[in-house]
């Protein structure tokens, strides 16, 4: 099985119906699928490929003295003098740092921050009009998914982006690249290397490798989509294997409901909820704490107790 890759500007032609079809099986049956031909300039995404790999080579010597780095060398050490070790499952190999509106970004390279802000405009649209499509798709108004997300426009969505490298890891069996997960937001996507892979999706439990396709747009919905859609759609289940080989570069933006945003299942006349309501940031006090852990009991720890 392969992820599904949809060419996203055959949404205005002819094929736009069996397009949606591509997107809505993407949604219903993998929780993961890739656009093509998505409208973001292929010059903007070299650009970006470019300055977050000279931002990672500024931060490289520092990741070598990082703790997963450290402990990777002493368990190998240990296992030298013939000592028992078990692999890591607590922190992964992963050097990250975050991108929003309010935080300080590298002013180094010096077109980091003109690339960064341009191509995080461009995929904030493409974000809403997949959130378009998936309306569309479970029979809701348009713009459903992003009134939930922003408290009926009174609220500005959270739009956050992690840019990643996992860098060559020596003992790939000691220690994970990043621990599966499903995301806590809405709608991510995720540009990632085109060369070196390491990506995987949980599909009918099985990890199937989410193939590096140059250019492309990897789009995966995240735990609010599944609630909005009331289980029709489904976050799924990932993580990114380490590598012997390459320098992997993934760069995911998420597109996520204001942390005040009150976030309800949609369900039709005589249907029944299969899922709380609740405010995001108090999901998200949840999801911190038991990210790697089964969402299920993160929608029920928010869950308001009824009252006497």
């Amino acid at each position: 099985m392969v992820v599904p890759v949809i060419d996203f500007s055959k949404l205005d032609g002819a094929e736009r119906a069996e397009t949606m079809a591509q997107i809505a099986d993407g949604c219903e049956n993998w929780g993961f699928f890739q656009l093509v031909n998505h409208g973001i300039p292929l010059e903007l995404l070299d650009c970006v490929k470019k300055v977050c790999s000279e931002s990672y080579r500024l931060r490289e010597a520092a990741f070598r003295s990082s703790e997963p780095v450290q402990t990777l060398e002493r368990l190998v050490e240990a296992e030298r003098r013939g000592e028992a070790v078990a692999p890591v499952d607590d922190m992964d190999w992963e050097d990250i740092f975050y991108l929003h509106d309010d935080n300080q970004w590298p002013s180094d390279p010096p077109a980091f921050k003109e690339t960064m802000r341009e191509y995080r405009a461009e995929l904030k649209k493409l974000a809403e009009r997949v959130m378009e499509a998936m309306d569309e798709n479970l029979g809701l108004d348009k713009g459903r998914m992003k009134a939930a997300f922003t408290g009926d426009g009174l609220l500005a969505p959270f739009f956050g982006t992690k840019v990643s490298h996992y860098p060559p890891c020596p003992r790939p069996d000691l220690i994970t690249g990043l621990r599966a997960h499903t995301d806590a937001g809405g709608v991510i996507l995720l540009f990632q290397d085109d060369k070196v892979g390491g990506l995987e999706v949980l599909k009918d439990g099985e990890w199937l490798d989410v193939q590096p396709l140059p250019d492309a747009i990897v789009v995966n919905t995240g735990d609010q989509v599944e609630v909005l859609s009331n289980g029709r759609y489904r976050s799924a289940w990932h993580r990114v294997l380490p590598m012997r080989n390459g320098n992997r570069r993934s760069i995911a933006s998420f597109y996520n409901p204001a942390f005040e945003a009150a976030i309800s299942p949609a369900v039709g006349e005589g249907g029944a909820a299969a899922y709380p309501d609740y405010v995001f940031g108090d999901y998200m006090d949840v999801y911190n704490k038991q990210k790697f852990d089964a969402k299920e009991p993160r929608f029920e720890a928010v869950k308001a107790p009824k009252a006497a």
